[in-house]
């Protein structure tokens, strides 16, 4: 109940005027509530966002979002072969550019449900039929953008398979080129996405001009890469796979191809992607703070928050306790982040304020 109460209580303080209404004809359709649903289940920080979001932009960015969730549970199946799972993300590919017989969906589908553990990404790949269909239903424009983001998305994900698809022997990004090509693919893509959209469905979005915030949303999402990198190196190392360079771990002593790895001696390498990972949030913060409609200047905020929190967390622990535990927000802190949106309107001076807190781990 309180969460219901405090999620309420954000969404009415944080909803603008209404306008006008449109013709009927221009309104945007409704997101069906198996959308939703499939959404809050498989992110519950993401389908915040989305709630956020007005009309227009709900839906693309929702199917977007969970296309690149499947894409992504494709990739992660390892009970399946590397080559298995490549060929399966071709197929995918090729589903989205409409170069595949529709019919092709449900072979992924019965293909990949039956070996999903979660149920939620069960539900996902069941429903991955469903989710073609919502994305057959976009404009061109819309359409076209989502097939963009999705492209470079899915190509991170092939480029996951192809590097760590053998999770019997640990495998190393060899660069720091290779670690900002990936960034860009799976994140920083789609805050390019974010904002092209934005531009499109909102006339009067930024008070900085469509390059910059455009320069800002992929720095953004890049960031955000990283502090998931950063969070889940453990669980990383543990499944084969370390997106630090290998010439950074060399030089720090540090054998690419050992799973239980010197955390004294990674420390360097760890906190320098971590200081990089903290820059680029705060140019998240920088274009949340020059959105204008506030709502979705709370939505353009909200990941940026997260991820400031995230990382008081992991300084808090250390490398040691990042190898030994995936470190977490508490759903109350969450809860208070929402609260505290809603009672300032999420104004760019309460937003720095905030963003300064979460960075503080308070």
């Amino acid at each position: 109940m309180a969460t219901c109460d405090a999620w309420r209580t954000s969404c009415c303080l944080l909803r603008a005027p209404h306008p006008p209404p449109a013709p009927p004809s221009t309104l945007p359709p409704p997101l069906p509530p198996q959308l939703l649903d499939l959404l809050k289940s498989v992110s519950r920080s993401f389908y915040l966002s989305i709630r956020l979001l007005p009309a227009g932009l709900r839906q693309p960015v929702a199917i977007a979002y969970l296309l690149a969730r499947a894409s992504d549970t494709i990739a992660d199946t390892s009970e399946l072969p590397a080559r298995e799972r490549a060929t399966m993300l071709e197929l995918f590919m090729g589903l989205i550019e409409g170069a595949q017989p529709p019919g092709s969906v449900e072979d992924i589908s019965a293909w990949f449900a039956p070996f999903q553990r979660n149920e939620d990404e069960h539900a996902l790949m069941v429903a991955l039929p469903q989710c073609f269909a919502w994305m057959a239903q976009l404009g061109p424009q819309d359409l076209d953008a989502v097939r963009e983001v999705l492209a470079s998305i899915t190509r991170g994900q092939q480029l996951d398979v192809e590097r760590f698809g053998e999770p019997a022997t640990i495998a190393s990004l060899q660069s720091p080129g290779e670690l900002d090509e990936y960034t860009w693919l799976v994140a920083g893509s789609v805050g390019e996405f974010w904002t092209r959209m934005c531009f499109r469905h909102l006339p009067d979005f930024s008070n900085l001009p469509e390059e910059r915030m455009l320069e800002l949303a992929k720095s953004y999402g890049k960031g955000l890469q990283l502090v998931n990198i950063l969070r889940d190196v453990g669980e990383d190392l543990a499944a084969g796979r370390c997106y630090l360079p290998a010439h950074e771990l060399a030089a720090a002593g540090v054998a690419p191809g050992d799973r239980i790895m010197n955390a004294a001696a990674l420390q360097p390498v760890w906190q320098k992607w971590l200081h990089l990972a903290q820059q680029r949030l705060d140019d998240g913060m920088l274009y949340a703070s020059a959105v204008k409609p506030r709502r979705v200047r709370a939505a353009s905020a909200l990941p940026a928050l997260l991820g400031a929190r995230t990382l008081a967390l992991l300084r808090a622990d250390g490398l040691a306790g990042a190898m030994a535990h995936r470190v977490k927000m508490d759903r109350t802190q969450v809860q208070g982040l929402l609260l505290r949106l809603a009672l300032t309107l999420a104004s760019p001076a309460s937003l720095a304020a905030q963003y300064r807190r979460m960075g503080q781990g308070q």
